[in-house]
This record gives C-alpha cells, structure tokens and sequence, in this order.
C-alpha cells in the first residue's frame, strides 16, 4: 500500500493550520494598535504635523476597487545604518557666519532626535570639493612621504561643525570622500578637470587616506567609513579624478585595501564606486567578482545624477546589484537638486524629488542614505567654480535666519521615525499613484511612508495580516504612519 499520498495530504494540512495560526497571532497583535499619522501637504498646515490617529479593523479579501497598501512585517530585508547628510566646508562656512542662536537651531534641527529630525550620518570630503571656497590639500607640493600632512585647513570651519553634530546627535556615522588627490600626484597635474592618479603616487594616496583617518580620530570624530573616489567617471571643472572599475578595482586590491590593513583599519567601511545609478551594476561586477578586491569592499555607494542624460533615476540597477551580490551593502552617498534658484525654494518638487529617491533606494536594498550639503548661503554655495546647487536649509546670511526648503521635512518623514537598526519589511501599494516603504524599528513599532505625487487625494486602506486601518493620502503629500 503506498502511503505517501496520504503523508504529503497530511503535511500540507498540518502546513496550512500552521500558517493560519500564525496569521492569526498576527492579526490578534495588529488588532490591539494604533496607528498615528503624521502629515506634510502641499499648501496645507504645518509640515510632519499629527493628522490623525487609525485603528484596525478585521478586513476580508480586499476587492480590485479597494486601494490598499499591504504591509508585512514577517518578510525583512536590510537593517538601516542611518539617514544623514553632508557637512562639506560650504556647510561649515555658512554655519560659522550665523548668530549663535540661529547655528543652535540648526543643529537642533538636523541632529536633535526628538525636537529635530534625528541625523545620524555624516559625509565630508578629503581635501577641497566643489563646495569649497578654494582648492586646498593638507600636505606641501612634492611630499611623497606626507611628512608634511596636516588639518589644519579644516580645524577652522569643518571640524567644530562635524563635532558639535556628533555631540547633539550622541553618534553619527562619519565618512570620508575625496575628490581628488594632491595635483603633483595626478596625469594633468591639477585637481580640477578629471585627470588620473599617476602610478608612481599610489602608494602615497593610499597612505593619504590613513592620515587623514588618523587626523581626524586624533581630533575627536572617529571614521565609520571612507569611498574611494567621489564621481571617478567624471570630468568635471572642479575637483576630479577618472578611475576606470579596473583602475578602481586595481588600486583597492594592491593599495588601498592593504594600507588600510595594515594600518589597524580593517573595520572601516570601504565604499567603492561613488557615482551614478547608470553604470553601477559595471562598476559593482568587476570590483566584487574579483576576490581579492571584494574582501576589502564593504558595499558600494550611488548618486541620483543619472538623470543629466535625461534617464528618469534607475532603481532597477539598484536591485540588479543587491540580487547579484546580496552580502554587499548599498549606500547613496549624495543627491541634490542642482542649478539654485531662490525663487524656486518653496518649489513642492524639491521634497518630492528626495521622497521618491528614499522609497525606491530603500526598497532596492539600500543601508544608509545620505544628502549633499546640510546648509548653504541665499545663492546655493559658497562654490568656488560656481556649481551652485539647492541644499534642504538655506541661510540668509544677512539676516542671520534660517529658510527651510520642502525637502527638509520630505527627508524628516524618513530620519526622525526610522531609527537605525530598523529592518526593512514589505510594503506594496495596489495602486501605482502611491508610493511606499516600510520599516521595522528595534523597539517592534512599524513605520510606513507613504507618497501621493499626484493632483488628487487618495483614499486607501493600510492592510496587515487580515487587518486594515482606513485613511487618506491628501495630493502631493508625504506621511508616516506609526503603528504600535
């Protein structure tokens, strides 16, 4: 007699009254909350203002006609590291010509996690950027052996900001970047207009790096991370430098990685690429497919650029490089909204811009997400080659106040409510006009961003394990909705 037909019917009986049972359990737990909305509408009230406060009923099947967003908190992906942005020295030079009570607003606002939006990672660049008001390295020409390598540039304006940031934050995740290296060590012998890194000085630019490290723990801020090379496939009239994912590749199996070893920091996060979406997965595939380039590597970070060759922003290469190499992390190392304009700062598509980059990078993997500048002057910079840019607060030096874009509080929706070593869980919206991303903070509540792009207001139903919680998505808005 064969038995086994029998077996199978009974394990996949005892398989369905398993997972019932848990449905249940989840449903039971779901029941029990409430789910706190907090709200900012184009046109409307006070941004990140509490809208309202759901809460759950039992929901059957929901019908075609019925716009959900079906949350699921049994499914997790990766934990977040944190949400920050850049403290560059136009950040800091702006930040040193306020009123203190204005600079104490700043910082409260940024780096406060209850009466701010709660920032806990911080970028800055190594040597002079775009967003610099002049072109500077910290060792004398010719210094091969960097005998000659100090901070000082950055102890006037850079580091009292990176370390009042780090005192009312409690901690933040610091890293490191450069743009280019010294310009006795490069091809065309200037750190602006791309150019390469001489063979010759490789060894030197690895040690750089180290020194800089050291520096900078020496004065109080210890390194999280470092990227090898802000924007390596761009030629730009600022500070620049071209690797091709070879020349990458090479440089961190052979230099960088080792001096860093060697050095004692190992356990600094390694970030290569530092560009653009479009090439990413190219970039990604020559440096992890290759071993002994890949052990150094702890991820690999993006910008949201693309977009100047008129590509919409490309997510899905996101997800191609997270599906192909699912032990390396994705961190989006800068994105601002370029060409300033003061006329443009109440412009809604600023915020919009930063929502719809945070909810996709998020659901495409990405640890950590962090802006460009934190803080600029009335005109977008200072920039010393006149690249000058939005930043989500602008200061009006004159008057010493502060003007706070939209993308401030779009950032807000995400910083202040997902806390690091959240873990990503499902969220997927029936309906393609809202967009969504969902979090499942340490402390077991649930937080759910929700975007409405759209001219019209969204009725919709947040569904969890047979619950739902009836509510409204206003036209371009952002939400969070808290459920504990």
């Amino acid at each position: 007699m064969n038995t086994y037909p029998k077996i199978a019917l009974l394990a996949a009986a005892l398989l369905g009254s398993t997972i019932s049972f848990a449905q249940q359990k989840k449903a039971v737990a779901i029941a029990g909350k409430k789910v706190t909305v907090y709200s900012t509408v184009k046109g409307e009230g006070k941004p990140m203002q509490e809208t309202a406060v759901l809460s759950f009923k039992p929901a059957k099947q929901p019908l075609e006609t019925q716009t959900s967003i079906f949350v699921d908190p049994a499914k997790t992906f990766q934990t977040l590291i944190g949400i920050g942005g850049a403290i560059t020295d136009a950040s800091a030079e702006v930040f040193a010509k306020l009123p203190k009570a204005t600079q104490q607003e700043l910082l409260t606002a940024y780096y406060d996690k209850n009466k701010g939006i709660g920032y806990t990672v911080v970028r800055t660049n190594i040597n002079s950027c775009d967003f610099s008001s002049d072109t500077y390295t910290y060792v004398a020409e010719g210094d091969k052996d960097l005998k000659t390598f100090n901070i000082d540039h950055d102890r006037k304006f850079k580091i009292p900001l990176i370390k009042q940031a780090q005192a009312t934050a409690g901690k933040v995740n610091l890293f490191v970047s450069p743009w280019s290296p010294p310009a006795w060590m490069k091809s065309n012998n200037s750190m602006l207009k791309g150019g390469s890194l001489l063979p010759a000085f490789q060894q030197s630019w690895a040690n750089y790096y180290v020194k800089f490290i050291q520096a900078y723990e020496q004065a109080g801020m210890p390194v999280w991370g470092l990227t090898v090379q802000n924007e390596p496939m761009a030629t730009q009239r600022w500070e620049s430098c071209i690797y091709t994912a070879e020349e990458e590749r090479d440089f961190i199996k052979n230099f960088l990685g080792p001096t860093l070893h060697k050095n004692g920091m190992a356990g600094k996060k390694l970030i290569g690429w530092d560009h653009n979406r479009d090439l990413i997965y190219q970039r990604a595939s020559t440096l992890f497919s290759d071993p002994q380039t890949e052990k150094y590597l702890w991820g690999i970070g993006f910008h949201w650029y693309e977009t100047w060759t008129g590509s919409n922003q490309n997510f899905e290469n996101l997800k191609r490089v997270k599906e192909a190499f699912p032990t390396k992390q994705l961190i989006f190392t800068e994105g601002c909204v370029e060409k300033f304009s003061l006329d443009r700062l109440n412009d809604w598509s600023l915020g919009e811009r930063y929502g719809l980059s945070m909810i996709n990078d998020f659901n495409a993997g990405t640890a950590a997400w962090t802006d460009w500048n934190i803080l600029l002057d009335e005109n977008g910079g200072p920039n010393h080659v006149g690249n000058f840019c939005f930043a989500p607060v602008h200061a009006d030096v004159k008057s010493g106040k502060l003007m706070y874009t939209n993308s401030f509080y779009y950032i807000g929706h995400f910083s202040k409510y997902i806390k690091p070593g959240a873990k990503r869980i499902i969220s997927a919206p029936s309906r393609t006009m809202l967009s969504s991303t969902a979090f499942q903070n340490p402390d077991g509540s649930v937080v759910v961003v929700v975007m409405n792009t759209t001219d019209q207001k969204l009725p919709y139903q947040l569904w969890i394990a047979g619950q739902a919680a009836e509510t409204v998505s206003e036209a371009h808005s952002i939400s969070t909705l808290i459920i504990k």
